[in-house]
């Protein structure tokens, strides 16, 4: 049985659980990945929200600009289709999935700052109709990712 099955029949079959959150937080944190370049994508009815990890905003400073492929682009896994630029640097963003912009997060325009505030959360960047979802195969969960960022603070 699937993660997210069991996660979503878990939930619903505890009425305190139920109440207490949706199955669509467990739906995404059984389906967030990461990328060894800081971005993450969290794959929800095979549309995919990408942004960019804490620890790369930490890296990159105060936001200041992001950069948007435009809609309806068809992007490729690992190629560049957005950048982040920040007070000190510019961060190129790759896409962790093939697939087709959908969306772009419109608030970053006005608020580009919603990137260091909420970068898993409130500050994604663009969403993908995914093409192949094998993609996600390649990726790191959230505990790979960890041992990823802490090799490099050694």
């Amino acid at each position: 049985m699937s993660l997210r099955l069991f996660s979503n029949r878990f939930v619903h079959s505890l009425p305190c659980l139920r109440n207490a959150t949706s199955s669509v937080i467990y739906r995404s944190f059984a389906t967030k990945k990461y990328t060894l370049n800081h971005e993450w994508i969290s794959v929800d009815n095979n549309v995919g929200t990408i942004g960019i990890t804490d620890h790369a905003q930490q890296a990159l400073g105060d936001v200041v600009f992001v950069e948007f492929p435009y809609l309806g682009k068809e992007v490729v896994k690992d190629e560049q289709v957005s950048a982040v630029e920040s007070v000190n640097s510019l961060k190129n963003i790759y896409s962790p999935a093939s697939g087709e912009v959908l969306e772009v997060n419109d608030a970053l325009v006005e608020q580009p700052s919603l990137v260091n505030d909420s970068p898993e959360e409130e500050g994604w960047l663009m969403k993908l109709n995914l093409v192949e979802t094998a993609d996600m195969d390649s990726l790191l969960d959230e505990t790979g990712y960890a041992k990823h960022v802490e090799s490099l603070s050694k």
